[in-house]
């Protein structure tokens, strides 16, 4: 993820994403840097519009958010409905169990 925010760094700086940059950001962070990792992030950006990718992004957050939120209120209606049942069927089985007693 660290490659992902210093490629983002670079890009709101206005500075150019390559292997070096990206690698130089990472160091002055204190991280680690894996070779491999940087060159696949660099060839993974090569066709990528980060502006457009990150406009994208930010119209699918607050769908995104919001869909939680609207399953969140159908399991509550649900749940109830279900408890009801349960109430409703738990009464059934112990009328059941009378009738046997008198059968």
């Amino acid at each position: 993820m660290e490659y992902i925010y210093a490629a983002l760094l670079l890009h709101k700086a206005g500075k150019d994403i390559t292997e070096e940059a990206v690698t130089a950001v990472l160091q002055a962070a204190g991280t680690e840097v894996n070779d491999a990792r940087a060159k696949a992030l660099i060839a993974a950006l090569e066709d990528v519009d980060i502006e457009e990718a990150m406009a994208t992004a930010a119209i699918a957050a607050p769908a995104a958010a919001a869909a939680p939120a609207e399953a969140e209120a159908a399991p509550a209606e649900e749940e109830a409905a279900t408890e009801e049942e349960t109430a409703e069927e738990a009464e059934e089985d112990g009328m059941a169990g009378l009738g046997a007693l008198f059968g």
